[in-house]
């Protein structure tokens, strides 16, 4: 009897708490499958044990806050609760410096959580998707009160820069390959070559298609970019690929995309984030701010709206 109700109690709570989390780090990339995240998750841990730990422990906040506040059950399993804070742990504990910079990573995860039920529900009547919105919106305003309040310290390399001295550096040997699995890796702030194919197969693990399209938003960005002139050291880091990547996957498969013309609208989305893309860097530049993934947001709400009206691209 006794051996009955732990088997339940796994079965019903430990089982789904487990998979969520791990559909929480997947659903990044619009996956939802809990063996993809945990391969994504070895993935960041190459570079960082303690970032891994940081993107599990932001995904299982996210979904103790969706079931002690009562929402839907399937939205929680389905890890669409959260990816936001996934991201926000990652970015924080990345941007900011010292010991306390982890504990603030873990509070951003819960207001990224709230953040996202409440932007997903302002967003709810106009049917556009909530995407990563609320993680940039959230990272951005802490990273912003670094600036007036001490306990918030920032990482030196996010220092406000004067347009008008702008050092920039065009030179140098591309890598087509590195900058390509780069621009994957890149989603889930991982520059390491290894990192990214491992990301490649979970993704792959998934579906062959959504592998496919991962792939191609990132050659796509990575071609858009060398012909419109980009730095090769973006190129080559995959700077320029991870918001193309979102959004072909967004435009070209997941969200309406019934028509058979959706693959090269992907195609065309993944194509004017690049520009997007250099455009927000750009933008932040005065305020010392990272890009994240707002391009991919701007890029694919555009042409998501642009569907509703167009059905067929």
């Amino acid at each position: 009897m006794h051996l009955d109700i732990q088997k339940s109690v796994y079965k019903e709570t430990i089982s789904p708490l487990i998979s969520a989390v791990f559909k929480g780090v997947s659903q990044v990339i619009f996956i939802e499958n809990a063996f993809t995240g945990l391969l994504i998750t070895i993935a960041i841990m190459f570079s960082s044990v303690s970032l891994g730990i940081i993107a599990l422990l932001s995904s299982l906040i996210a979904v103790l806050i969706g079931r002690l506040g009562g929402a839907n059950r399937t939205l929680i399993n389905q890890g669409l609760l959260g990816y936001n804070s996934v991201l926000a742990g990652i970015a924080i504990s990345l941007n900011l410096q010292g010991g306390i910079r982890f504990v603030i990573a873990m509070a951003g995860a819960v207001v990224a959580a709230l953040f996202t039920v409440a932007i997903m529900q302002l967003m709810e009547h106009l049917n556009v998707p909530a995407l990563t919105f609320p993680y940039i919106i959230m990272t951005w305003f802490l990273l912003l009160a670094s600036y007036r309040l001490g306990v918030f310290r920032l990482n030196p390399n996010l220092t406000p820069q004067d347009l008008s001295h702008l050092d920039l550096h065009f030179e140098g040997t591309m890598n087509w390959i590195e900058g390509t699995v780069s621009g994957v890796g890149q989603v889930f702030f991982q520059d390491t070559f290894w990192s990214g194919i491992l990301i490649l197969i979970g993704i792959f693990w998934a579906g062959w298609k959504l592998g496919l399209y991962a792939v191609l938003g990132s050659v796509v960005a990575m071609l858009t970019a060398y012909f419109l002139g980009a730095e090769v050291s973006m190129l080559n880091s995959g700077l320029y690929g991870f918001n193309a990547v979102l959004t072909m996957l967004a435009v070209g498969v997941v969200f309406d995309a019934k028509s058979r013309f959706a693959p090269i609208t992907g195609i065309i989305a993944a194509i004017v984030s690049v520009p997007v893309t250099a455009s927000v860097t750009t933008w932040m530049m005065p305020y010392g701010l990272p890009t994240l993934t707002m391009p991919f947001v701007l890029s694919t709400w555009l042409f998501l709206a642009a569907r509703k009206a167009l059905p067929n691209i």
